[in-house]
């Protein structure tokens, strides 16, 4: 087929979008009367289930930060680790996300996982770690991301495709000659959480919710939410 046989993708891919089904599988039954007293345990707890039921990179997550004006922004990332500190993630200190945190700190984590239809929904304040932790941070992640770090200029606008070939062989070059090379602006950031939700979709719509709220105190309150 060539592309005047082809069906115009606007009409075709509303149509699609229509047949659509969400979650017609066999979903998981979440009790929220057994769920810990903190969302950690509960997190790390789907965490497992969902990988082990053969979730594609359970470890993607949507993060949310606003710039200086107020416009909100969103974008995909990885999770590096999730401890008592809080959900911890990577960037440049000058990418877009990094310029966008320092002004505004305030910022959303999103994970979806369709294999149990399940979604964790974390909100809070995001700190920057130091120097000395966010090298750590590189140095246990692979190569390629310490040459993708070494690249940097993360956001900024790239004039042609092949300025980025050449930094990107060179940073290569240069991590597999100095597999400890410092990135200055690479950055561990933590999103120390004060509400975090937990998501069970249902396939007839009864989803279940349960939202962990930190009260002044640092203790968490557990709530249903309607869905």
């Amino acid at each position: 087929m060539d592309d005047t046989d082809r069906p115009d993708d606007i009409t075709h891919g509303r149509a699609l979008l229509r047949s659509l089904r969400v979650w017609d599988i066999e979903l998981p039954v979440f009790d929220p009367a057994a769920a810990p007293a903190a969302p950690l345990p509960l997190f790390w707890q789907w965490f497992v289930d969902v990988a082990e039921a053969g979730q594609v990179e359970p470890h993607t997550m949507t993060l949310a930060t606003a710039d200086a004006s107020g416009r909100p922004d969103v974008r995909t990332l990885m999770l590096h680790d999730a401890d008592d500190a809080g959900w911890h993630f990577g960037s440049h200190a000058g990418s877009a996300k990094g310029r966008q945190l320092a002004a505004r700190p305030d910022a959303a984590l999103g994970f979806y996982w369709p294999v149990q239809g399940r979604q964790v929904r974390v909100r809070g304040r995001v700190t920057a770690a130091g120097a000395a932790e966010s090298r750590a941070d590189l140095a246990r992640r692979s190569p390629g991301a310490l040459a993708s770090a070494l690249v940097g200029r993360q956001s900024e606008v790239l004039p042609a495709y092949g300025d980025l070939v050449a930094a990107s062989q060179a940073a290569w070059e240069h991590a597999q000659a100095e597999p400890d090379a410092p990135a200055p602006s690479w950055t561990l950031y933590v999103l120390e959480p004060a509400e975090v939700e937990f998501f069970q979709g249902d396939a007839r719509r009864r989803h279940m919710r349960l939202r962990y709220r930190r009260e002044t105190d640092g203790d968490w309150v557990k709530e249903l939410l309607w869905p």
